[in-house]
């Protein structure tokens, strides 16, 4: 594939345990699934969420927040009650349809393909577009009934590098799609951690396992991963060592980029 990129420009990138993370990009700040929470359990139909490490920041050390980026707003691994409470003071945080619904004010939905233009600081704009992503195994009617609906994002704009956020996905087929639609990728920041239930999807992949999410960089013939969501929970059952493992298998290591430190 050739290598049609029109900038170099790498974004920093601040990783904050489980799916949070903080970048700016075009003259804006934007933070991923705000999980802020001490470590505790969470009781979630059919059974139990326990958050096992703290984040490495508070919100109140974040400084200027102007957008969310919500995968998905039902389960506790993804927007905590400190989260919650964030988004209050957010202009913007973008989700679901079904979770603009139900967090209304300040929030919009985005529907597979659909896009919203945000002005730049400085001129010009920075287009979010909303892609589709799976929450577990199968298809959308088989899974969506069990961990409910999520989105990804791709963020695309004039002299900027284009960066993908996952969300909670662990369909490659979309991957794919979302490739040829926007590759080559330059950061994608892809949600991993391999999590499983044993009574959900008898145990199946609900997020990528490491192995995927290096498939997933060859797919968006990604220039760097970061990835998140994969430590700092009991259901995570892959962390930092598989991830390294498996990007050094597939020849990627030297595009993992495990974050700036919060």
């Amino acid at each position: 594939m050739a290598d049609t990129r029109t900038t170099t420009e790498e974004i920093p990138v601040r990783v904050f345990g489980g799916p949070t993370a903080l970048f700016e990009y075009g003259g804006l700040r934007f933070l991923t699934d705000p999980t802020f929470d001490a470590p505790g359990d969470y009781q979630v139909p059919g059974g139990q969420l326990t958050k096992t490490a703290p984040s490495t920041a508070a919100p109140a050390d974040l400084g200027r927040i102007d957008v969310v980026l919500l995968s998905h707003d039902e389960h506790p691994d993804n927007l905590d009650h400190s989260g919650r409470a964030l988004l209050a003071d957010v202009p913007l945080t973008l989700t679901t349809p079904g979770g603009e619904q139900r967090l209304k004010n300040g929030v919009k939905g985005l529907a597979d393909w659909e896009s919203i233009e945000l002005d730049r600081p400085d001129g010009g704009t920075i287009t979010v577009t909303g892609v589709p992503a799976i929450h577990g195994p199968g298809t959308r009617e088989e899974v969506e009934p069990f961990t409910g609906q999520v989105v990804g994002f791709v963020l695309t704009g004039e002299s900027l590098p284009t960066v993908y956020i996952s969300g909670d996905n662990a369909s490659l087929d979309l991957v794919k799609q979302i490739g040829e639609r926007f590759g080559p990728v330059d950061t994608a920041i892809l949600f991993a951690g391999a999590p499983r239930f044993t009574v959900l999807f008898d145990g199946a992949l609900i997020v990528l396992d490491s192995a995927q999410a290096a498939e997933a960089a060859k797919i968006l013939d990604a220039r760097r991963v970061v990835p998140v969501h994969y430590n700092g929970w009991a259901h995570f059952t892959e962390g930092r060592e598989e991830l390294v493992a498996a990007f050094t298998a597939a020849g990627l290591v030297d595009r993992l980029d495990l974050g700036d430190p919060a």
